[in-house]
């Protein structure tokens, strides 16, 4: 009996090594938008224009997720041709698997910065510094612990992240290889850890920097964003996001005339195109692209 695409697909998604929010948004793509129509057919039997009468009705008002589901096919049967399951791929539209960025995303200001972090209660001022000055994803900066906080020469280990997925807290490695770095604190940060640190109500090397009100659990994103959101409308800044703080930093530390390598470096990523957004790094230059993102700050004041 001849394999069905809904057979492979499956397989093919069992033996894949996929971050736990990667393996939770392909099964919902597949189990959503691929496997209604592909899933009980023979993979030899999904011809080019099966595919292209799928993809013409597939989500016409939601660009990202049209990409995203063409692509997942397309990587399926790819894999299958290696497999010599089928001599060759259905997939074949140009451009289908690429979409532009639907937002355009407008980092903010350091005067905006300087509301939002005034507007927040003090607990959560470090977080937001850190996510925007150090460009740390939310979920590096909020499975930071006492260890990872070196204040003696002022860096950030970031060695793990934590993510929701399929209703579960998961810890595990950050997004990408190159997510694991050493990341230097402008000075500027400084005073404001020492005295988050000091007023930490739990002790012990592994303990939460952010933790949520119990003090040992991870924060949940919609505890930050009930004091995030009334501070960022407060800065006039309704559309930012708490993932643009990212970008803010990202931004920031292109303007101090880092190279496309430094940035790499420090934002964790592992190719160029995601730093290029922004514009063989020297590791020495982190800690002075770090004193030339506090000097930007005092220049403000």
């Amino acid at each position: 009996m001849a394999e069905t695409f809904g057979t492979y697909a499956e397989k093919w998604l069992r033996r894949r090594d996929l971050k736990p929010r990667s393996r939770e948004h392909y099964r919902s793509i597949l189990n959503r938008h691929i496997l209604p129509t592909f899933g009980d057919a023979p993979l030899q039997a999904v011809t080019s224009e099966v595919v292209r009468d799928w993809y013409a009705d597939l989500e016409p008002d939601h660009p990202t997720l049209r990409a995203h589901a063409y692509s997942l096919l397309r990587t399926i049967f790819s894999t299958a041709v290696t497999d010599e399951k089928i001599t060759s791929s259905p997939c074949h539209i140009r451009g289908a698997g690429t979409t532009r960025r639907a937002r355009k995303i407008q980092p903010a200001t350091l005067s905006e910065l300087e509301v939002i972090t005034a507007s927040l209660p003090v607990k959560y001022r470090p977080l937001l510094m850190l996510c925007a000055w150090c460009a740390l994803r939310f979920g590096e900066a909020t499975e930071l612990r006492r260890k990872d906080l070196d204040l003696t020469n002022g860096v950030i280990h970031v060695r793990r992240g934590v993510v929701r997925a399929e209703g579960q807290t998961m810890v595990g490695s950050p997004k990408s290889e190159a997510g694991v770095r050493d990341v230097a604190i402008p000075p500027h940060l400084m005073p404001m850890l020492k005295a988050h640190v000091t007023a930490m109500p739990m002790r012990g090397k592994d303990a939460l920097l952010f933790p949520a009100t119990d003090g040992v659990s991870h924060i949940a994103p919609s505890t930050l964003y009930r004091v995030f959101y009334p501070a960022r409308q407060a800065a006039g800044r309704p559309d930012l996001r708490w993932h643009d703080l990212r970008h803010t930093g990202a931004t920031l530390a292109a303007q101090t005339g880092a190279t496309l390598a430094e940035l790499m470096g420090r934002l964790g990523h592992s190719t160029p195109q995601a730093a290029l957004r922004y514009q063989h790094a020297a590791r020495g230059r982190d800690a002075e692209i770090a004193a030339a993102l506090s000097r930007i700050a005092e220049a403000t004041k």
